[in-house]
């Protein structure tokens, strides 16, 4: 954890060096839905790569930059990819990023992601607020030796995504008039999509979609006493019965038409963050 808490530093240090900016939110993009980065009023974009001890977006749809400038009149910290365990990253290394955002003042994070949707009432293109996640990944940031000056031993769960960010994002939404569903999002670790049984599994123990990620970086956030926002881009219907080869191509499709909603809807929660 003392190796941890200087790698913060460095990647802290090294971004202070490039921007004068004080993040008080994090947002993290996810596959294909990296175009909230052009409503950004960037001061700096910096490469993943000239960034200490940042991971590299191996994905496709990943740009792999981190972004600081505003949205309105908030400052906001931006990553258009993230990273992912079945790329072969310990849980620290693709948290690392959530915690940088902490010591550079941020308080609000939030995440997006694609995922595929197993709830009967839900359709390809519609946005999921996330109230509540299940971790089958496997594996949890936080294990280890704690160190308190980053956040408790053991964190409280109970409200991962913050009630009053999900109630203002479904306000906007109403305003919007932006369809929006919310559910449970369950993590596996992947990169294999599920089979007929495991999509009966995973409906049958609660979860509404299914995807890759989210979760470690929620935990993180929570661990660090940050609030969260997270939302779902449901890229396919995951129904066991009727259940079809996936095509990625068509994936990235649905994600990009559900794009311009998603942008919006997390573009006017920022700008109304108290």
């Amino acid at each position: 954890m003392q190796n941890l808490s200087k790698q913060i530093d460095d990647a802290r240090s090294f971004l202070a060096e490039k921007t004068m900016l004080q993040p008080r939110v994090g947002i993290i993009l996810g596959t294909g839905l990296g175009a909230l980065a052009n409503e950004i009023e960037a001061e700096a974009t910096i490469s993943y790569e000239e960034i200490p001890h940042f991971p590299l977006s191996t994905v496709e749809s990943h740009a792999g930059r981190l972004i600081f400038g505003k949205i309105g009149t908030q400052p906001v910290m931006a990553m258009q990819g993230r990273f992912h365990f079945y790329e072969g990253y310990s849980m620290q290394q693709l948290t690392f990023p959530v915690r940088v955002m902490k010591s550079m003042g941020t308080d609000t994070l939030m995440v997006s992601n694609a995922c595929g949707g197993m709830n009967p009432q839900y359709s390809a293109g519609d946005i999921m607020i996330i109230s509540d996640h299940i971790n089958l990944l496997g594996g949890n940031p936080l294990i280890g030796r704690n160190d308190d000056a980053l956040g408790p031993r053991f964190p409280d769960m109970s409200e991962p995504y913050c009630q009053e960010l999900i109630a203002v994002a479904e306000k906007i939404a109403l305003e919007e008039k932006i369809k929006v569903q919310k559910g449970v999002y369950v993590a596996v670790s992947g990169p294999c999509l599920e089979t007929r049984a495991e999509y009966r599994f995973l409906r049958g123990i609660g979860a509404d979609v299914v995807g890759m990620s989210t979760i470690p970086e929620v935990i993180v956030a929570v661990h660090s006493s940050m609030r969260v926002l997270g939302l779902s881009v449901v890229t396919d219907a995951c129904f066991p019965d009727a259940l079809a080869p996936v095509d990625i191509a068509e994936i990235l499709k649905v994600a990009g038409e559900a794009e311009p909603k998603l942008t919006l809807l997390m573009k006017r929660v920022v700008e109304q963050l108290d």
